[in-house]
């Protein structure tokens, strides 16, 4: 029977630990579509980091558990003392369980397709040093920076980051790169998918056309309009569609940052690190190239989301 409390205390520390980044990861995989990804470009599918750091925990409190529950009953005294040390030791079990998923409240998010899949227009080792390395360490700082705090979707930090430290960079960071993987495809994917009416005409009604749209955008994504390092978008605001450049990584979503929040459906990377590997100081090549690589379904689906909710883009991670 105390064997049985302390197994039940150690599940139900960790359902209770786990269930805010539950409904989070609920969230962003209803409104996220993979249909548009044929199977062969997607990863074979696994066990996300975060479940399997979890299940390692269980597995080790189970085995603790046991060995206590044994050696208690091994021993002749089965009295209140032995019953209470069953109990707190299935207590700090739980605590121990409970403690990476607080601590780790945003995780980097697995992309949708391999590292290599949107050659030859970004290579892989480019992929794979963007989305493993800096994206990661975005994602441990604002970690780090929010540890012990009331968890917070991503998306929900980013409307008073400039007033929130760490946030701004970290938080924008991780934000900005999940949204940037979720809009790309493999070529012969992206060259499939299409603006949907509703985008097209917005596109028109505030660029003139995709192409005046496309130009603009390059020129809005050029060193000398966005110096150094920072990101370019196309975002839903008041008055249509604008073309905003942010730099560092600050976006359109922060209160401050431009003359009103306004909200991204399209957005690049224009970081050194996203292209220097394959481009080198070749910025403008880079931009004109990455069309190839947009997917229009998933950023009509953006316009879609933006249009009818009046706000952000949820993201995984």
């Amino acid at each position: 029977r105390s064997f049985a409390i302390l197994i039940l205390a150690s599940c139900w520390m960790l359902a209770s630990s786990s269930i805010n980044h539950a409904k989070h990861q609920a969230r962003t995989r209803n409104f996220i579509s993979l249909t548009t990804f044929d199977k062969s470009y997607r990863h074979q599918p696994t066990i996300p980091t975060f479940t399997m750091t979890k299940l390692s925990l269980a597995l080790s409190a189970l085995a603790v558990g046991s060995a206590s529950a044994f050696s208690m009953n091994m021993k002749a005294d089965t009295g209140a003392n032995s019953r209470r040390d069953i109990l707190q030791k299935g207590a700090a079990i739980a605590t121990a369980i409970a403690a990476p998923a607080a601590a780790n409240a945003y995780a980097v998010p697995d992309l949708l397709y391999p590292f290599d899949a949107l050659e030859p227009f970004i290579d892989a080792p480019t992929m794979k040093i963007h989305h493993d390395k800096h994206h990661a360490t975005y994602v441990a700082n604002i970690n780090k920076a929010t540890e012990g705090k009331e968890e917070v979707d991503i998306l929900e930090l980013q409307l008073n980051a400039l007033e929130a430290g760490p946030v701004r960079n970290s938080g924008g960071g991780h934000y900005n790169h999940a949204f940037f993987w979720d809009e790309m495809a493999p070529p012969d994917q992206a060259a499939k998918s299409k603006i949907s009416p509703e985008l097209e005409a917005a596109i028109e009604k505030s660029f003139g056309s995709v192409d005046e749209m496309k130009a603009k955008f390059e020129a809005q994504a050029a060193p000398g309009a966005v110096f150094g390092s920072g990101w370019v978008w196309v975002c839903v605001s008041s008055d249509g569609l604008k073309l905003v450049g942010t730099p560092n990584q600050d976006n359109p979503l922060m209160k401050g940052v431009t003359d009103e929040v306004m909200f991204p459906i399209l957005g690049l990377d224009v970081w050194e690190h996203a292209y220097y590997l394959k481009y080198q100081n070749r910025r403008p090549e880079y931009v004109s190239a990455w069309w190839n690589v947009v997917n229009w379904d998933k950023v009509s689906e953006n316009f879609a989301y933006v249009s009818e909710k009046k706000a952000g883009v949820p993201v995984r991670g």
